[in-house]
């Protein structure tokens, strides 16, 4: 019984920690799972620590809800963190543009892009032009778009047509 109880507790400390964070910087609850993270301000800047860059970076409403992407990616899906990079350089077009996040399979080459914006974005045609102008040098076979809240995943046809995909599949069934 006293483990449960443990465990109970720290559900509720950790929960107390996400509902105070949220307060304190401003960020909403988000349609993801919830994670605990490290933050820190610095000179009157909250930060958030990514995982990927291994690196605090500035919080705002776009970074709260890549840094859910990233941790559901990696902790609810098991994507390994070696095979993902956050605002990685695109070149399109001669102008080097940076994508949210792209997941790479075990040959480098990119399986997800993934288009983040801020909760209060809708996620529309232009953001898929956006994350489709992005795949024209990535290459990717899905692309994942989300506000924190709304979430669209497409993958691509034999003919190159957009298909509707319920979810990203887990790293297992990818």
């Amino acid at each position: 019984m006293n483990g449960i109880i443990k465990k109970c507790v720290a559900k509720v400390q950790s929960n107390l920690f996400i509902a105070i964070l949220l307060h304190i910087c401003g960020m909403q609850e988000l349609n993801l799972p919830t994670y605990s993270f490290k933050t820190k301000t610095t000179d009157g800047a909250e930060l958030i620590f990514d995982g990927i860059r291994n690196k605090f970076v500035v919080l705002t409403e776009e970074e709260w809800v890549r840094q859910h992407v990233l941790r559901y990616l990696t902790e609810d899906l098991g994507y390994p963190k070696g095979l993902i990079k956050c605002e990685t350089g695109v070149a399109y077009n001669t102008r080097m543009k940076r994508s949210d996040i792209v997941v790479f399979n075990n040959k480098g080459i990119p399986e997800i892009l993934v288009e983040c914006k801020s909760p209060g974005v809708n996620i529309n045609q232009a953001t898929l032009e956006q994350a489709a102008m992005y795949n024209r040098t990535l290459k990717a076979r899905i692309i994942f778009l989300t506000n924190g809240m709304i979430h669209y995943t497409f993958s691509f046809d034999e003919s190159g047509n957009l298909v509707n995909l319920d979810k990203i599949p887990s790293y297992h069934e990818n």
